[in-house]
Formats: structure tokens, sequence, C-alpha cells
């Protein structure tokens, strides 16, 4: 059977002057093209090749020896070749680029970036790319708590938190309530894993257990202070939005922060003030 988007082997039933025509010896009247030019000099009739199958510019079947960069079901990160009127192009390593329609993108991509995607057949048959990796990914990852993993972000929900693809392969998601600085779609990020479910996906974090962040916390405040001239003009009595704003912490980051600061000596705290001491 040839399966659209899949690799396989199949066998040379047939030698014609553009190519080879490839099926299967028990089923030799379902068979598929492979263009002259990618038809081993040695190759004869009964031989195997190992195959993968997609459309070309006409909507019609055929066979690449090509290598693609993600095969049915899968994902990976791909190259933004173009952007049209009905989508963006996606380089995936064969003569025909991959289209990502505009419904299937989950944050607008532009020419030369990198988007992570996975390969699926619309209702039309053919072959399509989606940034909606979220059913495309895996849960039998081999991580475990407190393992220190990288993911793609892939979507952001304020319901939710941040959606990662560990490995760009594994399900991860940072909580809302561990979602704490500034992601965008496309981040490269590193992360914790703080517990993997029952059902195998993760739940991560992007910072260190609270001891450990500790410092670097503090000194990330104390940047931010000196930004504004030596004096915050709140306390660690703010809301915990403008915390957020200002130092993507949570306030219990920003009150352990700020207490490490106080204990060194290197700030005081007033009714609405936090100065550094010089």
């Amino acid at each position: 059977m040839l399966e659209l988007g899949k690799k396989q082997t199949l066998t040379i039933l047939k030698r014609t002057d553009f190519g080879v025509y490839l099926g299967e010896k028990d089923n030799p009247q379902e068979r598929v093209l492979l263009p002259k030019k990618e038809v081993p000099a040695e190759a004869e009739i009964g031989d195997e090749l190992e195959i993968f199958l997609y459309k070309d510019s006409k909507d019609r079947l055929i066979a690449t020896r090509r290598e693609p960069a993600v095969t049915l079901g899968e994902v990976a990160v791909l190259k933004v070749a173009q952007v049209t009127s009905i989508g963006a192009f996606l380089n995936w390593g064969l003569e025909k680029d991959l289209l990502l329609p505009f419904k299937q993108q989950t944050a607008k991509v532009r020419e030369g970036q990198t988007c992570l995607a996975a390969l699926y057949i619309d209702k039309s048959e053919r072959l399509c790319a989606t940034m909606n990796v979220y059913p495309y990914l895996h849960t039998d990852s081999p991580y475990k708590k407190d393992d220190h993993v990288t993911g793609t972000v892939y979507q952001i929900s304020g319901e939710f938190g941040v959606f990662v693809a560990v490995d760009n392969r594994y399900s991860g998601l940072i909580p809302k309530k561990e979602a704490a600085g500034r992601f965008f779609i496309g981040d490269t990020i590193q992360a914790r894993v703080t517990e993997v479910k029952e059902d195998g996906k993760l739940d991560l974090s992007a910072r260190e257990k609270a001891y450990l962040q500790m410092d670097e916390d503090a000194e990330n405040i104390m940047q931010v202070i000196e930004e504004y001239d030596g004096v915050l003009p709140f306390s660690d009595k703010a809301s915990p939005e403008v915390i957020r704003r200002e130092f993507g912490l949570s306030k219990n980051a920003f009150k352990r922060g700020v207490g490490r600061l106080l204990k060194e000596g290197r700030v005081e705290i007033t009714e609405h003030s936090i100065r550094k001491i010089k």
C-alpha cells in the first residue's frame, strides 16, 4: 500500500525514459514514479529502494529518495521559505515547499524565521503543516521529576499557561502559576520537570527550585533598581501584576529576592520604595 507522507521500501517494477515505477510485488498495479534524476545508476528491476511519498506541483503522487525534515504525524522545526496570500511555505528538504495555511498558524510567521510544525493530510488529500502540534506530541518521555530539559514554546494560554514541546517531541506545560517571565511562540527554553503526570505529560518550570533561584532573582532585581537610578518607586507590597510586569517574577519570588538583598545590606525598604544602599 502506498502511504502518502511516509517513508517506505518499495520494489522497482518498471523502467522508463523518465524514471522507474515503484510498488509492491504482490500488488504491481499500485505504483508510483521515482524521477530519473533520483534513480541510482546501478538500479535494476527487482531492486528495493527506500523512498518518501509526497505530491508534486500538479498534485500527483511521486516518490523521492531525498530525506524530508518531517514525516506524517511527526513534529520538526522548519524554516519559512516565503509567505503568500494563502499561507506560508516551509522548507522541508524536498523540491516542493510545504504549505502552512494561515488557519494552522498559532502565531504569524515571517520569511526566514523558523517554526515548530507537524505534518498532516488535509481534506483535499494534500500534505500540509500545522503549528497546532499538541495532538502530535508524545507522552512517553524518558524524563523524571527535577530533570532539566530543552523545548520549544508552541502555544500560550491565559487559562492554562505556556505549552512546550520538550525535545520538539514530548508534551510539556509550564502551568500558569509557574509561567513567570516573558515567553513567545517559537522560543527555545530551558526548563525543569516539576511533575510527570499519570498520562505521561510533563509539568515544567522555567525556574530552578526557590533556594537555587534566589540569588539570580536578587541580581535581576538589583539591576532593575539601578535602572531606576537606585530608587524603585514601589515597595515589596506592590501588586503581583506590577511585579510581573517589571521583573517577570511572582510576588513570592520577588519578596525572596528582595529579602536576600536586605540580608546582604544592599537595599533598604521604605513605605513607598526600595532604595539601593550606596
